[in-house]
């Protein structure tokens, strides 16, 4: 089953290590995974908006269902779940225990996962 993750963005990839943590986990739970953030895009020159947001859609659009963790709030975050759900594609919201989740987003959710580490992450993705 194929997953698109939606995740913050940042330029300095400052939380590139709880990325990859996160595609491990969903991998291991055996999810093929598709997250724009782990492209092997060449950083020092920027993608069009345009191109991007078309790479992104076609992203989507190929998977069976999306995770948006929501432990950092975004624009494109929301941009992508929007667009997801209005594709058919269930959205499931995941986020660090805590975490403040939008009334907008949970209206859309299939369900909201709240985790204290990958491992616990784990655990409650086998149901889905």
């Amino acid at each position: 089953m194929k997953a698109f993750l939606s995740i913050k963005y940042h330029t300095d990839a400052a939380n590139q290590e709880k990325i990859q943590d996160i595609v491990e986990v969903l991998e291991e739970s055996g999810f093929e995974v598709s997250c724009m953030t782990t492209k092997d895009y060449n950083r020092d020159e920027e993608m069009e908006a345009e191109e991007l947001m078309k790479e992104t859609f076609e992203e989507i659009d190929s998977s069976d269902l999306m995770f948006v963790d929501l432990t950092e709030k975004g624009v494109g975050l929301g941009i992508e779940t929007g667009y997801a759900r209005s594709q058919g594609i269930p959205v499931y919201t995941i986020a660090d225990k805590g975490s403040d989740i939008s009334k907008t987003l949970e209206g859309i959710s299939e369900e909201i996962i709240e985790y204290e580490s990958p491992g616990d992450l784990a655990d409650k993705l086998k149901r889905i």
